[in-house]
Parts: C-alpha cells; structure tokens; sequence
C-alpha cells in the first residue's frame, strides 16, 4: 500500500480511530499495529507476508536463545552469528543471487572461457527487505551486545519489526529506541498528533508536488542524454538530485509524522542535506538511520577510527562499497558508493571529517560567501554522485558524463513548468529558514506565520497543491531497495 494512495487515505483514519477507541490498552494497541502492518504490507502481494513473519520469528528466537545461553559467551556468539547469517543468507537469495551468479559467470567467461550452469531465478524483491532485514539484525546484536533486554512478547516485538508506517522505507529504527515505546502504555498526546499531521502534510507535499514533477521530466529525458546539450544533461543531474531528496525524505516526514499519531516517536532520518558544507557533514545529515547503522555494526567493528591511518582507509571503503551494494544489486550502486568513500578518504587524510557539526549560517538569514561557496561545491559532488546511483549500467553512466563535457554546452532547453520551479524554491527557502527544527512546518511561531489564519490558508494551500498534483502517482523510489 502506498502513502500517496487512495486506499491509505482510507486505512489511515480507520486503524486511527480502532486504535484509539476501541483496541484499549497497549498490548490490544500492539495487537492491532501487527495486524494493520501485515494488511498494508500484505496489499503488495501476500507472499512477503511469509518473509517477514520469518524474520520476525528467527530473530525472536534468537533474542531468547542468546538470553537463555548469558552465561556462555560463545553460546551467544554463535547463536548472534547464526541469525545474522540467516537473515543475511535471505536477503542476498532474494536481492543479489542473480547478481552475483551473473558477474561470477562473466569473469568465467573472460578468464578461462568457461560458462557457468547455474541457472538465475526469477523472484519478485520483496518490498522494503533490507530495511526490516537490517532492523531485526540490530535487535539480534544489541540483545548479544546486552544494550537491550530480549522481549518474551512475539507480538510487540512484531510490531517492533512490521511497524507500517516505516516498514518499508524507514527510518530504520534501533530496538533501543522503538521496542520501549511499544513496551509502555501510551496516551493520546494532541500536540504530538498535530505536528505529526504537519509533518505528514510537508512530506506528502515535497513528494507529491516536488519529487513527482522531477521525476516526470528525468524520466522522459534521461535516456536521450547522447543527443542532449552539457547544460541539460547537468540540469537533469540537478533534477534527479533533487528528486531523491524529495521523495526519500518525503517519505520520511509522511512516516514519522504518521507515526506521531499513534504516539510513537522514530528517530529523525533527514537533516537538510544540502545544506551541508562538506560531504561528510553531508552522510551525517542524509539517511542518518542507516548511515549510523553502518557506522555502528559495520565501522566500530572494524575498528573505526582507532587505529592507523591505512586501516581507517580500508574501513570506510569497506564500509561504502557495502553501503553502495545495500541499494541494489549494480555496479552503479557500488560505484556510487566507492566515490563517496574516496571523496571521505580526502577528507579523513587532512582530518576534516568532524568539521561541521552546527547548523549552517546559525543565527544568520543568509550564509557568508564562503559558507556558500562550501554548500555549492558540496552539492555538485553529490549531484555528480547521484548521476552515478540513477545510471542503469557504468557505461550509461560513463556516457553520460562523456556526453555533458563533449556535447554542445549550451543548446535547446527541456521544457519544466515555470509553476513547478516556483513551488521548488519556495519548498527549499522554507526548509532553509526551518532548517534549526525537524520539518518545514513544525513550530509556525514567528510573524507572519504565528497567526491561526496565515498557518490554516498554508495548511489549505499545500492540500490543494498535492490535489492538483496527486493524478501523477509515483512509487518511492527506495521502495526498491
């Protein structure tokens, strides 16, 4: 099921008020969450219902298992490792099997002209795998790392694991923090609710109105980028760029608003990314959720920055080559990520990877000439960057960077909608004045804006934007991954 369907717009209300009103007490609540997350996961197609309840079962277990084993360390620690591999195994059968046989088959091929016999499979990806995969992983490792308690309820931590509203796209949530808020009575809160509708409103907006438009023109012009002008080629980077923004974060804001008016808080997953002054400052404000979840099962690990500096190299291009391969089974993604990694490994050579940890231009309407300078270069790198991700293959990719520089520079423009870039600016202006609060329209306290009137013909302004443009319907784009 799709935020940005008909059939959400009618289950949202309807779970709200059950929840509220009639399944009384936490665990009829938890209840009710299991079953409405396995109807709105399940509207994709039944069978990944099957999936996730597997998930949900082994990593349970092995929560059990590792508490009942406290005090054999190695018990644990092949019990912890025993579910990582599961889980694992299941994702790289379902998102990298044919991936790998097929690279496996080709590097055969070249070296010894030998083919493979394996056969691919023909499987459907299930929605969201490594989202919920990575979220039942961390409660496996924090459970054996002793940060949490394993729960004896299967269905609060069911609902920990199947939770709709970030099911599929995250945040990825940490059991540190979500698994208490299902373990605790809750309240209605208003206030919360209400800016959990705001912040729902925001996201459904930069998604709808934003990321869609974006993605109409990307979509229709992409694959010409051989006969395309540098200029428009660029733009089209600038576009996708973008694009993702909008609709990841989009989807983000709808998520942790919607969760807000079941009483639950999920931890932020956007920080205004461009405006960073650095690409590290850049990781630390983009998909915090996973990057942090990288940075701590995957980077501490492997010794992080504690050690010499060959060894810190190795473990961010380690990390960023597995970050790359987490998007999807493709060079691009890999690539993408291993670019990321050698821009990181500049900026970790001259020690400037904590550089920036403030909000930009703090107390000020507009940045300096430097902070400027800081936040274009940045955002080219990452539009660089994301021309790579969009890519269907490193050499469309190659060609696509090939044509921008030797193509005519300047020629006959797209055709975007003047409307369309008028709402953009303002969309970022907004976010730019905001950009000390957690979404566009949180905390409408200063003037104009402190007005009941003013806030309520936004609030009706923006519905009737996302009106005018709901007819162009686009799946998330990680929805994918």
């Amino acid at each position: 099921m799709l935020f940005n369907s008909f059939e959400f717009l009618i289950f949202l209300p309807v779970v709200f008020l059950l929840y509220w009103f009639v399944f009384r007490g936490r665990q009829w609540q938890n209840l009710l969450v299991v079953i409405a997350s396995y109807l709105f996961y399940g509207w994709w197609d039944w069978r990944f219902l099957l999936l996730i309840a597997f998930t949900t079962i082994c990593s349970y277990s092995s929560g059990l298992l590792i508490e009942h084993f406290s005090s054999n360390r190695r018990k644990q620690q092949l019990i912890s490792a025993s579910n990582i591999i599961l889980n694992l195994g299941i994702l790289c059968l379902f998102k990298y099997y044919n991936f790998f046989v097929d690279n496996l088959d080709t590097l055969l091929a070249a070296t010894f002209g030998y083919h493979l016999d394996w056969v691919t499979i023909d499987v459907i990806l299930p929605v969201g795998i490594s989202f919920y995969t990575f979220q039942a992983l961390s409660y496996s490792i924090d459970v054996y790392r002793r940060s949490i308690k394993a729960t004896h309820d299967l269905v609060e931590f069911a609902a920990y694991i199947s939770f709709f509203p970030q099911l599929v796209a995250g945040p990825i949530e940490r059991a540190t923090n979500l698994l208490p808020q299902f373990q605790k009575n809750r309240h209605f809160d208003y206030a919360l609710a209400v800016d959990g509708l705001r912040q729902m409103l925001w996201g459904f907006l930069k998604k709808i109105v934003v990321a869609d438009n974006c993605a109409l023109v990307v979509n229709e012009h992409w694959d010409q980028y051989q006969n395309l002008p540098g200029m428009t080629l660029l733009l089209l980077g600038v576009l996708f760029t973008i694009q993702i923004y909008c609709d990841f974060s989009g989807y983000s804001d709808i998520a942790i608003g919607c969760s807000r008016l079941f009483g639950f808080n999920l931890m932020r997953n956007f920080n205004y990314p461009y405006f960073s002054r650095s690409i590290p400052e850049f990781w630390r404000r983009w998909h915090i959720s996973l990057m942090t979840w990288f940075r701590d099962y995957v980077y501490f690990p492997l010794g992080g920055s504690r050690c010499s500096k060959w060894k810190i190299i190795r473990n961010i291009i380690i990390v960023w080559a597995i970050s790359g391969l987490w998007h999807g089974a493709n060079w691009t993604f890999i690539c993408w990520g291993l670019f990321h990694a050698m821009i990181l490994v500049v900026y970790n050579i001259f020690g400037l990877t904590t550089k920036y940890t403030h909000v930009v231009a703090y107390g000020r309407y507009l940045p300096n000439i430097k902070e400027f300078l800081q936040m274009s270069i940045t955002f080219f790198l990452a539009v660089i960057g994301w021309i790579i991700f969009r890519a269907e293959s490193m050499t469309q990719a190659i060609e696509y960077f090939s044509a921008m520089v030797n193509n005519d520079f300047v020629g006959v423009p797209i055709v975007i909608g003047k409307s369309f870039i008028i709402i953009t600016i303002l969309v970022f202006l907004v976010e730019w004045v905001q950009r000390n609060k957690q979404h566009g329209l949180q905390d409408l306290s200063i003037k104009p804006f402190n007005h009941r009137v003013v806030r309520w013909t936004i609030y009706y302004a923006i519905i009737i934007l996302i009106g005018a443009f709901a007819g162009m319907k686009q799946t998330f784009i990680y929805f994918q991954f």
